[in-house]
């Protein structure tokens, strides 16, 4: 896979050249493959849970103010002994 670089360039000046055309559905057909090739890259692999990891503290953050509510701290976890309360 040697060529993936050369396939992400050619696909990115493609989605320039129809965005420059007007050709808007053209511009995101080459967009939507650029991105499928760039996720196929180990460099694009962690990108997906980097935008998962985002979003999620984006939401933690927005809802409180949304709500109008406190933030709610996250408590730690604390393991339970198997034998219970004795």
């Amino acid at each position: 896979m040697g060529s993936v670089g050369v396939l992400l360039l050619v696909t990115v000046v493609g989605a320039v050249v129809c965005a420059k055309a007007h050709s808007a559905g053209g511009a995101v057909v080459f967009s939507l493959f650029a991105l499928v090739l760039l996720l196929a890259t180990p460099v694009g692999a962690g990108l997906p849970g980097a935008v998962s990891t985002f979003v999620s503290a984006f939401d933690r953050a927005a809802t409180p103010a949304l709500n109008r509510t406190e933030p709610v701290e996250d408590a730690p976890v604390v393991a339970e002994s198997p034998g219970g309360d004795r």
